[in-house]
């Protein structure tokens, strides 16, 4: 099972019309992206997100569900 923080990006991310960006996702989180500090910026848990199991990580880098 995924923390909390990880489902709420998952479900931004399916929610979308369409593939999304960090800086997309932070805006519906009511994150800041361009903030570096912290356990781990929002980038970071996308990216973690994009393996096999979760999203898939767009060559322009933008995250999409894997359905």
């Amino acid at each position: 099972m995924l923390p909390p923080d990880y489902q709420r990006i998952l479900a931004v991310v399916r929610e979308a019309a369409g593939p999304v960006m960090a800086r997309q996702v932070g805006e519906v989180l009511g994150a800041d992206v361009s903030v570096r500090a912290g356990p781990e910026p929002l980038p970071g848990k996308l990216v973690r997100l994009a393996d096999p199991r979760w999203l898939r990580k767009l060559p322009d880098g933008r995250f999409t569900t894997r359905l």
